[in-house]
């Protein structure tokens, strides 16, 4: 992942998150470093990190504290990845076994825990009032978002505000917290600390809908998980929302029924009616608009190498396969 070009500006800061992320991972009690480290090492793309290291540079940080605040945004997203695979009782991610799968559903989520608790610790030696604010802030926001979303499971009456506002806090809010969080440690103007933001909030949304729209399309191989995952576990998205409200009335029964059930055993089915309905391309043309609004909101920063990565990140938050 990390050889894609808007990685390169940020290198030898990626590395030194790296390191910083295995030493936080210590702890006293085997078990924990055991599951840490293997979700941890399990890579992604290590987006949230990373957007923290572009926004805190291109508004002029020069410092290691980027690094820290990179460290504690992987560790709050860890553990929501461990919390989250008990919830839709995965046991795929990122091509690999999920840890409840290996290791059980009470392990994971008391490992998830303790990277929740060890990021606030490093918080606390961030000593920035400001950036515990905004991330304590988006840790609720971000719980509040999966229960919202585990209500609506089998539910085909789920609309599509329902789903914005889901996604919106269980997806876009890290990213947001991330370059926020990254604006204020630089202590840049509030015109910049409000561009990063912002930016942050309209590239997460379009990640999140992305990768709905890949759920369809997509290769498993490449993405690491399962195609037809989120209709297996029973969840309304984006896809399936607008081929229920403009498709024909045999594709809107169609879904609605896959639905209530979870299931995939008619995904080739709802695949073609997706597809045929135009819910693929009404996903990504919105996936495409608000990639446009984080990009826009680019020029409000100085020009930098690193905003020219920013604005790559967002364009391939819509133009990825995986």
């Amino acid at each position: 992942m990390t050889t894609l070009p808007f990685y390169t500006a940020v290198t030898d800061d990626f590395e030194a998150v790296n390191q910083l992320i295995m030493r936080q991972l210590h702890s006293r009690v085997p078990l924990v470093e055991k599951i840490g480290n293997y979700i941890i090492s399990a890579g992604g793309k290590r987006l949230r990190p990373l957007v923290v290291l572009l926004g805190a540079r291109t508004c002029g940080l020069a410092d290691e504290r980027p690094h820290m605040l990179a460290a504690i945004i992987e560790f709050m997203h860890t553990s929501t990845l461990l919390h989250d695979d008990v919830v839709d009782t995965s046991d795929m991610r990122r091509g690999r076994s999920t840890a409840n799968a290996l290791w059980g559903n009470a392990a994971s989520v008391l490992v998830g825990d303790f990277l929740y608790s060890r990021s606030f610790e490093m918080m606390v030696e961030l000593n920035d009032m400001r950036i515990m604010r905004v991330l304590a802030s988006a840790t609720n926001v971000i719980a509040e978002g999966e229960v919202l979303q585990l209500s609506k499971v089998r539910d085909a009456s789920t609309d599509e505000a329902t789903y914005m506002e889901v996604i919106r806090s269980k997806t876009a809010m890290l990213f947001e917290a991330s370059t926020h969080t990254a604006a204020i440690l630089a202590d840049a103007p509030a015109e910049q600390v409000e561009a990063l933001r912002c930016y942050g909030d309209s590239l997460g949304i379009a990640f999140q809908l992305v990768d709905d729209l890949l759920d369809y399309t997509g290769d498993a191989e490449a993405m690491g998980k399962n195609v037809g995952d989120d209709l297996a576990e029973g969840k309304a998205t984006l896809p399936l929302i607008y081929t229920m409200r403009e498709g024909t009335a045999e594709q809107a029964e169609l879904v609605r029924k896959a639905i209530q059930k979870g299931g995939v055993e008619d995904i080739s089915l709802i695949s073609e009616a997706v597809r045929v309905s135009g819910a693929l391309d009404y996903t990504a043309a919105l996936a495409r608009r608000h990639s446009d609004e984080a990009i826009s909101q680019l020029a409000k920063l100085p020009a930098s190498v690193y905003r020219d990565a920013l604005e790559q990140l967002a364009r391939f938050a819509v133009d990825r396969e995986y």
